[in-house]
């Protein structure tokens, strides 16, 4: 395959996070609360933070499926296309598919961080959020250069913070961020305040039928 045949660069792909991502990544005193991957009783492989269990969405990783399977299904890493959450798959998914470039949006922490920032414990929640910053800039994007755009997240709960992570990962040479617009909803379980457009509240994983349709919503202050 050589580089002039392919011409298409997408902005708007996934990655399915793999389960050794944060491995030696974080601070010693965080090491032992950092996201890992559990198969549950139903045989499915889910995120496990923060005391909530964040499952992989099969439809971030229906890629060679046809579209009448489509849904939530696979939900464990050995019913994925390996291309999917392994690097050197992708790459050869890509290579097939004439996709020059990729910008590959996060699966579990969500597009904003959210899951992160979640965690009462900021600093916590600083370590895990830079940690996956650094994988995706250094190993995922880094380990196939000039075939992906990086892009990172960033601390929203704190605008000092969030300047400093922009700087931080700029350079490491990443020059895009995903963030959700701000506004304010409640969860119907933990009561707490939910600030994503996306619908997914830590305490139940799913859209509220009180919540209002996207184009109703506003931006908060």
């Amino acid at each position: 395959m050589n580089a002039e045949d392919m011409i298409l660069v997408s902005v708007d792909d996934h990655l399915v996070e793999p389960p050794d991502l944060f491995d030696g990544r974080l601070p010693q005193q965080y090491a032992d609360r950092a996201p890992k991957v559990i198969r549950n009783d139903k045989g499915d492989d889910v995120w496990s933070y923060n005391g909530a269990f964040i499952p992989n969405i099969g439809l971030n990783a229906v890629a060679g499926r046809p579209k009448e399977e489509y849904g939530i299904e696979p939900t464990s890493f050995e019913e994925m296309r390996p291309g999917c959450f392994d690097l050197a798959e992708r790459i050869k998914d890509m290579n097939a598919g004439g996709v020059l470039g990729s910008m590959c949006f996060p699966s579990f922490p969500s597009f904003s961080g959210r899951v992160f920032g979640a965690s009462e414990d900021k600093g916590l929640a600083l370590a895990v959020l830079q940690a996956y910053n650094d994988w995706h800039i250094e190993e995922w994007c880094g380990g196939a250069p000039g075939r992906f755009i990086p892009m990172a997240l960033t601390p929203l709960w704190d605008a000092d913070l969030c300047a400093a992570e922009v700087r931080r990962v700029a350079a490491k040479g990443c020059h895009s961020i995903t963030f959700t617009a701000s506004t304010t909803r409640t969860g119907t379980r933990c009561g707490k305040p939910c600030a994503s457009t996306t619908w997914s509240c830590p305490c139940t994983w799913g859209r509220p039928a009180s919540w209002p349709s996207r184009q109703t919503t506003h931006r908060s202050t």
